[in-house]
C-alpha cells in the first residue's frame, strides 16, 4: 500500500467515524432548542432559529401567542391592553414587520390630540408651571446615562421636594412602580426615538407575525434539568430533550418559582433576577353607548389622587367608543386585589365623578387587564432596584452554555440594554439568544 493511498483511506475513514459521533450527538436530542414562551422574545427566538436552520420547538403557558402584547377585543372594538407603543421606531424589528406584512402604523405626532384636563380627586384644577417641572424632570431622568446615578426615583430628586410628585406620577404611569422601588440609571439607560402606534392594535400585529409559528398552546414548563447533556423540560405535554433552552418568561413568573431548574441557577444568575423586579402598570377597557360627554376623540382625563398616585383616562381613541382606564403602582395593586368586578366599578365611580352621572346610563361594559395578578406574568415589565442597575446582564448570562433567559429584562442595545421594557427589545433580545445556541 502507497503512502498516497493509506492516507486516502486513513482520511476516509476519520469521515467515516466521525460521522456516527454526530449522529449520536444529534440522536440525544428531540430538537435543538426549546423556546419557552411565545411572546415577542420567543417569537423572535423562533424567526431566528429558523432562518439559521436550527430545529426548535415553542412551548406556551397560555392558550393564544403574544404574552404581554395583547389586542383586546372583548368590548366590540380593539385596544392594546399590553404594549401600545412602537418605542424608538427607527430601530425596532416591529417597525419592519408592520411594513412588510403591510400593516398599517403611524407616527403618534400625526395623530390629532383632543383635550387633556386635570382633575383632583373627581374636582377640576389648573397646574401651574407644569411644563418648567417637566423639563426639569427630564433633565434628570431622560439624560445621559453617565451623569446618573444607580439610586432611587425618589433619592434623584431629593434635594427639590418640588419634584418629587411629578417623579412619583412618572414612574407610576411610566414603570408602573412607586419610585422608591425604581433605578434611575436603569430607566436612564432606555432607548428614545420616534413613537409609532398600530391603529388596530400591536397585539394584533404580533399575532399576525406568529400566526405561522408552530407553537404548542397551553403548555407551562415546570421544570428545567441541566445537569447532563443538553436541557430536559417538563411540561403539561411531557418531557422534551433539547441542545439549549431559551426563556422567555417574565421576571415575575420566574421569581416566583414557577419554574423549576435541577441544579440550581447559578448564584449570577439568582443575583440578576433578585435585581429585578415587575411593575404593575393597568388597563381597564370601558365601553358606552356612542355619547361622548362633549369630549373630542383622544382626550386625556388625568384624576390626581393624592397619596396613591392618579389615573388617566384615555377617551375614545381611534374615535373608538372605548375609554381605557390606566394607573400603576401600589394604587393599582390594591384596586386589583378586590376582583376584576369590582376593579371595573371603581374606575367608572371614578369616571363618573369626572363627568357626571352621564357616564353611568351610557357604561355598556368593562374588560380588566391586570398585568401584576396575571399569573403568567406577575407584572406590566421589569425595572431594576435602587442599586441593581446591573442586573440585566447578569440575567442575561448563558447558563452551561445551555439556557439562555431572553425578553424585554435583558433586553441590549449596544451593550447598555437601551431596548429594555419594550416588545422590540424582547424580540432582539430572543433573536440574540438564537443566535447564540451552538450545535456543535
Amino acid at each position: 500500500m502507497t503512502p498516497a493511498v493509506t492516507r486516502r483511506l486513513l482520511l476516509c475513514a476519520g469521515a467515516t467515524l466521525a460521522l456516527p459521533r454526530v449522529l449520536r450527538a444529534q440522536g440525544l436530542f428531540d430538537t435543538d432548542v426549546v423556546i419557552i414562551g411565545a411572546g415577542s422574545a420567543g417569537l423572535g427566538a423562533a424567526h431566528a432559529c429558523a432562518r439559521d436552520g436550527k430545529r426548535f420547538v415553542v412551548l406556551e403557558a397560555r392558550d393564544r401567542i403574544g404574552g404581554r402584547v395583547f389586542t383586546d377585543v372583548s368590548l366590540g372594538a380593539p385596544f392594546d391592553a399590553g404594549a401600545y407603543y412602537i418605542h424608538w421606531a427607527e430601530r425596532n424589528p416591529w417597525r419592519k414587520i408592520a411594513a412588510d406584512l403591510g400593516v398599517t402604523v403611524r407616527d403618534e405626532n400625526t395623530i390629532p390630540a383632543g383635550e387633556w384636563l386635570n382633575f383632583e380627586n373627581g374636582a377640576r384644577i389648573e397646574r401651574a408651571g407644569r411644563r418648567r417641572q417637566f423639563a426639569e424632570l427630564s433633565r434628570r431622568f431622560d439624560t445621559d446615562q453617565s451623569e446618573v446615578p444607580d439610586v432611587s426615583f425618589t433619592q434623584r430628586v431629593a434635594d427639590a421636594p418640588d419634584l418629587l410628585p411629578g417623579a412619583q406620577g412618572m414612574a407610576r404611569m411610566a414603570v408602573g412602580e412607586e419610585a422608591e422601588r425604581i433605578s434611575a440609571l436603569d430607566y436612564a439607560r432606555l432607548w428614545s426615538g420616534d413613537d409609532l402606534i398600530a391603529p388596530d392594535g400591536y397585539g394584533s400585529l404580533v399575532q399576525r407575525f406568529g400566526a405561522q409559528v408552530p407553537v404548542k398552546l397551553n403548555t407551562a414548563v415546570t421544570h428545567i434539568r441541566w445537569d447532563g447533556q443538553g436541557v430536559v423540560v417538563e411540561s403539561a405535554a411531557g418531557r422534551l430533550t433539547a441542545r439549549a433552552a431559551i426563556v422567555t418568561v417574565p421576571v415575575g413568573v420566574l421569581s416566583r418559582g414557577t419554574i423549576r431548574f435541577s441544579p440550581d441557577l447559578p448564584a449570577v444568575t439568582q443575583e440578576g433576577l433578585g435585581g429585578l423586579a415587575m411593575g404593575a402598570l393597568t388597563k381597564i377597557g370601558l365601553r358606552f353607548d356612542g355619547t361622548r360627554f362633549g369630549l373630542p376623540m383622544n382626550s386625556n382625563l388625568w384624576d390626581e389622587i393624592p397619596g396613591a398616585g392618579g389615573v388617566n383616562f384615555e377617551c375614545w381613541p381611534f374615535d373608538r367608543n372605548l375609554i381605557v382606564a390606566i394607573f400603576g403602582g401600589d394604587f393599582a395593586r390594591s384596586v386589583l386585589s378586590q376582583g376584576e368586578q369590582a376593579a371595573a366599578g371603581i374606575m367608572l365611580d371614578r369616571l363618573s365623578a369626572l363627568l357626571g352621572e352621564e357616564a353611568r346610563r351610557a357604561f355598556l361594559g368593562a374588560s380588566v387587564n391586570g398585568w401584576a395578578t396575571d399569573p403568567f406574568a406577575m407584572g406590566c415589565y421589569s425595572h431594576a432596584l435602587p442599586g441593581q442597575a446591573g442586573a440585566r446582564a447578569k440575567l442575561a448570562l448563558p447558563v452551561g452554555d445551555r439556557i439562555w433567559f431572553a425578553g424585554e429584562a435583558t433586553a441590549a442595545g449596544d451593550g447598555d440594554f437601551g431596548a429594555a421594557m419594550t416588545a422590540g427589545g424582547a424580540f432582539l433580545a430572543g433573536e440574540a439568544a438564537a443566535r447564540a445556541v451552538r450545535l456543535n
